[in-house]
């Protein structure tokens, strides 16, 4: 699950709002073990998710770097090359 946490500092353009929330889900859903929580636990999983989209606001928002921004679309294709690498399949 949480191999669909995206990297979301030094980006150009930056991260967006919908990737922040997208991340801090997929975040919560592993820290919680739920998928989708119950009506008992829906109020606690939004706010959790809204609390880590919070934080990570302000540490994207915070960090420092020198080196360039990366391209999305440079890095989408080195990650379907790894991906078709990965589950190529096998000659015996």
């Amino acid at each position: 699950m949480c191999r669909n946490i995206k990297t979301l500092f030094n980006f150009e353009p930056p991260a967006t709002e919908l990737e922040i929330r997208d991340a801090s889900l997929q975040f919560v859903r592993k820290l919680s073990g739920f998928n989708v929580p119950s009506k008992a636990n829906q109020a606690a999983f939004d706010r959790a998710v809204e609390e880590v989209a919070a934080a990570a606001r302000t540490l994207i928002g915070s960090l420092v770097t020198t080196a360039e921004p990366r391209d999305r679309a440079v890095e989408a294709a080195k990650a379907r090359a790894r991906s078709a690498e990965r589950f190529a399949p096998r000659s015996s």
